[in-house]
């Protein structure tokens, strides 16, 4: 019965049955071919064929490589042509590629036949790059203008100053095409960050993970004859950052920058000149500040930066216009300074009720220990006026005040040298008050931070002791 059963079924079902018998055998066949089809380029010389890759490079790409250590074929997991480390020179004048890995993806038919030879995208592995300030721009379109697919996956960007470092970038990863398209992901400074760009290139977000800020730049307009414009906005932390700019050739400027925070607002104009030297010349006036947090500065940790303080060529006036300040009740302050090669040299005005004071100096940040070499006069028509700030009192009344003092700090080690005082004309303080007064201020005012020095109370107490 069960014999006669599957003697039916086998008759009814017999053709479909052989239909797929055949079809594992043509299934067989054509695994067996494509496995042979992608074998076979295995045992090619790509030595002889490195020429038409090369040219394939330089004329889709414009990468000429100089040098490479070895060429071979892989199948799988898709047919690819392997570069082993490689030297390129992309563009002209020519940026230069270290590459652990260049590797080509072929059309299918081009693993064959090398004539009009195509690609259908290349992935450039484990790349170093080091490129100045002046070909910043330059770098960046060759990545955006390229038309074909082009893959950068862990590269490594140094950004130098007149062959210093100035910035390092790391495991930077960017494609301009797929799911990921124009978008830049690495680490900068020790965290990882994440740039998009659209189509257009008009608009970058940029975010540093994990740190709160994020930066956006729209451009009007771009790339017109060297010409670019647009406005930057950010926020890191708490803080808002807007301003506009134009970038032409190796010129930056900004305007109409405000900057905006619980303990900060002030505005700004800068110009940014790239080539030849890096400066900048900058103006910047403060609406209001937060005085608490200007003693949190750490001077000394600034002045450790010594080679970053070689490379900076900076101009600034510095401008407080208070409309809510309320400490010493200031009315005007203006400083200006000037840092080249380490050396900053400065001067500065300001006026606290009726009474002001100049001072220009300078200091040299590169020295070991630093001086700040200062030529200071404090002046006030009513010498009453001038007490009464600091909560003294004078029986001289109507007597003017003059005071000019000369010398200058040692920042690090806290000590003061003082070279001349003069008061009101008549008094010139002697070698035994100089060193008296030195004394005195190193213990009083001088005692702490360099920025202590600016604290009303001590400075009280200094007055105190000569009133």
């Amino acid at each position: 019965m069960i014999n006669k059963f599957f003697k039916t079924i086998h008759n009814k079902h017999s053709r479909f049955f052989r239909f797929i018998f055949f079809l594992r055998y043509l299934f067989g066949i054509f695994f067996i071919a494509i496995s042979f089809f992608l074998l076979i380029p295995h045992f090619f010389n790509y030595e002889n064929r490195a020429k038409v890759f090369k040219n394939y490079l330089a004329e889709d790409y414009d990468f000429k490589i100089s040098r490479f250590e070895k060429i071979e074929f892989a199948a799988l997991p898709l047919p690819k042509i392997q570069f082993k480390n490689v030297l390129v020179n992309a563009g002209q004048p020519a940026i230069e590629m270290e590459i652990k890995n260049l590797v080509i993806y072929p059309k299918l038919l081009n693993i064959y036949n090398y004539e009009n030879f195509q690609s259908k995208k290349i992935k450039l592995k484990e790349i170093k790059i080091s490129v100045d300030t002046s070909e910043i721009n330059f770098l960046l379109q060759r990545l955006f203008d390229q038309k074909n697919k082009l893959l950068f996956e862990d590269l490594d960007l140094v950004i130098n100053d007149k062959n210093e470092s100035l910035i390092q970038i790391k495991n930077m990863m960017f494609s301009n095409f797929g799911y990921k398209k124009n978008t830049i992901e690495g680490k900068l400074l020790g965290k990882k960050f994440i740039t998009e760009i659209n189509d257009k290139l008009d608009n970058i977000d940029f975010k540093l993970i994990n740190t709160g800020i994020n930066i956006n730049v729209k451009f009007d307009q771009k790339n017109k004859q060297n010409y670019s414009k647009g406005i930057l906005k950010s926020k890191i932390l708490k803080t808002n950052l807007k301003y506009d700019f134009t970038l032409k050739d190796d010129t930056l400027n900004i305007y109409n920058l405000y900057l905006r925070s619980k303990n900060l607002s002030l505005n700004n104009e800068s110009k940014i000149t790239f080539d030849p030297f890096f400066e900048i010349d900058s103006k910047t006036e403060i609406e209001d500040f937060n005085f608490k947090n200007f003693k949190k500065l750490d001077v000394e940790k600034i002045i450790e930066f010594k080679k970053i303080l070689k490379k900076i060529n900076f101009k600034n006036e510095l401008i407080i216009n208070p409309k809510k300040f309320s400490l010493n009740q200031i009315e005007n302050f203006n400083l200006r300074t000037d840092i080249a090669y380490g050396r900053l040299n400065y001067s500065k005005n300001f006026i606290i009720s009726n009474i002001s004071s100049r001072c220009n100096g300078s200091i040299n940040l590169l020295e070991e220990y630093p001086l700040l070499v200062f030529d200071c006069n404090i002046s006030s028509k009513n010498k009453k006026n001038f007490f009464k700030k600091f909560g003294l009192k004078t029986n001289n009344e109507n007597d003017v005040f003059n005071l000019k003092i000369i010398g200058n700090l040692n920042i690090l080690s806290k000590k003061i040298n003082l070279k001349k005082i003069l008061f009101n004309e008549n008094y010139e303080a002697s070698k035994e008050d100089l060193s008296y007064f030195k004394e005195t201020f190193e213990n009083i005012v001088f005692d702490e931070s360099f920025l202590e020095i600016f604290n009303y109370k001590k400075i009280k107490d200094f007055i105190k002791e000569f009133s």
